[in-house]
Formats: structure tokens, sequence, C-alpha cells
């Protein structure tokens, strides 16, 4: 990925901030990003992308404390009767930067999905859980129900997101990791012999 142009207003660690936008959008086609961090004018937080220009933009309101408790909308929909709901799934973030990074990944989602090709309509449950798959991975960020209980992993991280946007991965990185993955001898392989692309019940190996 190219160098980001990167911006921050706040009182957040610039050098945090960075490295961590860096390590959510590494190995994704985003071309220069732009990235600007700021506070609010009196917004809890707030989000923009513009596809056009790669810019990110993400406001947090100077007066929030912290832990935060952020509504997602990770859940699946579920239908009563007639209508459909969401349940309400939360986050506790414990400070500016884990806020900062979940609004980075969700409109990082939005301008993969764009380059993508596919259509950025009705695209926001999809982003809060390719953000929240971030914040748990890298900071054990829990997701809870209404009642303040853990949420099951499966129950909201079900979707393959990678490869909705597969079409705007970074192919010299892709490349890259490939070259340096290890390659393990079947135990049926002889020294120098040819080495199946497929196991014996057809899946990869």
């Amino acid at each position: 990925m190219p160098g980001m142009d990167f911006s921050n207003t706040t009182s957040l660690s610039d050098r945090r901030l960075r490295a961590l936008f860096e390590e959510g959008a590494d190995g994704w086609a985003t071309g220069r990003l732009v990235v600007r961090v700021r506070y609010s004018r009196g917004a809890d937080f707030s989000g923009t992308c513009l596809y056009a220009r790669r810019r990110i933009y993400i406001n947090i309101g100077r007066h929030l404390r912290f832990p935060y408790r952020m509504t997602t909308y990770l859940a699946k929909a579920v239908r009563r009767g007639r209508t459909w709901y969401r349940p309400a799934y939360v986050m506790p973030l414990q400070d500016g930067c884990q806020l900062a990074c979940f609004l980075f990944m969700h409109e990082l989602y939005h301008l993969l999905v764009k380059r993508a090709g596919r259509n950025t309509r009705q695209k926001e449950a999809m982003c809060d859980r390719f953000a929240a798959r971030f914040l748990a991975d890298r900071f054990g960020v829990p997701v809870l129900d209404s009642g303040g209980r853990p949420v099951p992993r499966e129950r909201w991280e079900f979707q393959d997101l990678d490869g909705f946007v597969e079409a705007a991965r970074d192919k010299r990185t892709v490349r890259s990791r490939a070259a340096r993955l290890p390659v393990a001898v079947s135990k049926g392989a002889e020294p120098g012999g040819q080495l199946p692309l497929f196991s014996s019940d057809g899946s990869w190996g």
C-alpha cells in the first residue's frame, strides 16, 4: 500500500493511530489513502468515506468518556411475525484509539466494496462486522448482547467479508506472502517429485 497521508488533530497518539490504520489496511489495494482524525462538533462520533478521492474522515467527540459502549449492526436480522428487527450487540471500547480504529475499519470496508465493483448500498452491517473483527482480533474487545452477556463469534461473524471484496486485494502483497509460505512435503511424495494441488477428497490441501 502506498504511504498514507495521515493527519490527527485530537489528543490521541499520532504514531499509534497511524500504525493501527496501516495494519488494518495492509493487503488491500486502496491506493494512497488520505485519513483525517479530528474532533466532532458535538456528536459522539461520525465517519465519512469519499470514494473518488480515497479520503476517510474520522470525527470523535471531545466529551466522550471510556469505556464507551458502541452499539453495532453486527447481529443478523431476525423476523418476528410480519416485522424484522436486529438484536442490539455492543462493543465496550476502552479508549479513543479503539473507537478511531472501529470508525476507520468501517469506512475502509465501504471503500473496499466500491473498489471491488460491488453495490455500495446497504452495507452498514458488513462494515460493522469488518471493524468488529479487527478489534476482536487486535485488542480482544468482546461483543455483548443487551444483557451484557458475551455473544459467540459465530453469531456475528458469519459472512465471508474478505471474499466479498476479493477484487480489492493488493495482488502484489498476496504474491509476496505466497512466496514466503513453506511447502509441506506429502508423505507419499518422493524427493523432487510433483506434489498434488488437491487432496484425495478433492478439497484444498
